[in-house]
């Protein structure tokens, strides 16, 4: 079983590794047998089925985020503008990553295009995640589909200086689940090695 990182400490305490957008498909080929169980997303799930020859039995979750993305919205994009550059998360839907000239991790996308430096690029994922790029990459115009992550905006700069200032909102879990948790973690990361 194959959770992605983001899933709470007792999902991951129940599964055999962890894995990121990033090192999905590297997660899943690491393990022994021909059948997968991959949770929560179905279309990261999708999209790693896609490049393995293993079975992948997907759990139905979904970002909120990533699923608000349609394949007409993209081809009105491409329409506008025939040179414009589609890049998409692998966490949208398959129609979505269909219509795109990419498919990418966060990372990987923002490597594409540093490395590709297009003209103009709609980057289908959490809106805010084109502001980090353009930053670095003024000559690349980012067309920006805004989905925001009602989630990743809870958390802010002010919020975690003042948890650890004050030291409140302290998470406690209990040292089983963390100690089983951390485990699949473990797994994950020393992957790399």
């Amino acid at each position: 079983m194959v959770a992605y990182v983001n899933t709470s400490a007792d999902v991951k305490a129940e599964v055999d590794i962890c894995c990121t957008s990033s090192n999905a498909v590297q997660v899943v080929e690491s393990l022994p047998g021909n059948t997968v169980i991959f949770l929560p997303d179905q279309y990261l799930a999708k999209y790693v089925a896609s490049q393995t020859s293993k079975k992948i039995i997907a759990w139905h979750g979904a970002c909120e985020v990533h699923e608000r993305f349609t394949a007409d919205e993209l081809r009105l994009y491409r329409e506008s503008d025939p040179a414009l550059k589609i890049i998409a998360h692998p966490e949208c839907p398959p129609d979505v990553i269909a219509e795109a000239d990419f498919t990418g991790s966060t990372a990987h996308m923002i490597d594409w295009v540093r490395d590709r430096r297009p003209k103009r690029v709609v980057m289908v994922t959490e809106c805010s995640m084109a502001d980090n790029v353009q930053a670095e990459l003024p000559d690349v115009e980012f067309v920006r589909p805004c989905n925001l992550c009602p989630h990743m905006k809870r958390i802010t700069l002010p919020k975690i200086l003042d948890s650890l200032v004050s030291m409140k909102e302290e998470v406690v879990i209990d040292p089983l689940i963390a100690d089983k948790a951390r485990r699949s973690v473990e797994r994950m990361v020393h992957l790399r090695s």
